[in-house]
């Protein structure tokens, strides 16, 4: 009795015949989706021509429909205006009893009023002011 194991040849395919998943550009995939939309019943033609699934087409034409699948356009700038901030009232509070109790107050476009210290960094209060005055 001998045990002797078959030996099979085996065949190596091209990359191109696996089966693997293409990346198509969105210029491609809106060409197709365009060439389906050309006449009556042109969707299941248009996926075997392709090699694509009609599943997959039909997504293409869902996302071409609503406008997600576009041409890629350079990104370009949209202009900016920066405009100078509202001019808030400013009074120095009345009597005050030390350097370190000083305060002001400032009346906001909104109309409430802010009091604060007068050793407040200035930077630190042009950041809070426009947030302070949306409120």
């Amino acid at each position: 009795m001998s045990c002797a194991t078959m030996i099979s040849p085996i065949e190596v395919l091209p990359a191109d015949d696996l089966g693997r998943r293409r990346d198509w550009s969105d210029e491609e995939k809106i060409r197709i989706v365009e060439e389906s939309l050309q006449g009556f019943r042109q969707g299941s033609a248009t996926a075997r021509r392709y090699g694509l699934s009609r599943s997959l087409l039909t997504t293409w034409r869902q996302e071409y429909r609503s406008g997600l699948l576009r041409l890629s356009t350079s990104p370009s700038f949209v202009p900016l205006t920066i405009s100078p901030p509202a001019t808030a009232s400013c009074e120095v509070a009345s009597a005050p009893r030390s350097e370190d109790d000083r305060t002001i107050k400032i009346g906001l476009p909104n109309g409430r009023w802010l009091t604060i210290p007068t050793s407040l960094d200035p930077a630190v209060l042009a950041r809070l002011l426009p947030f302070l005055d949306a409120s």
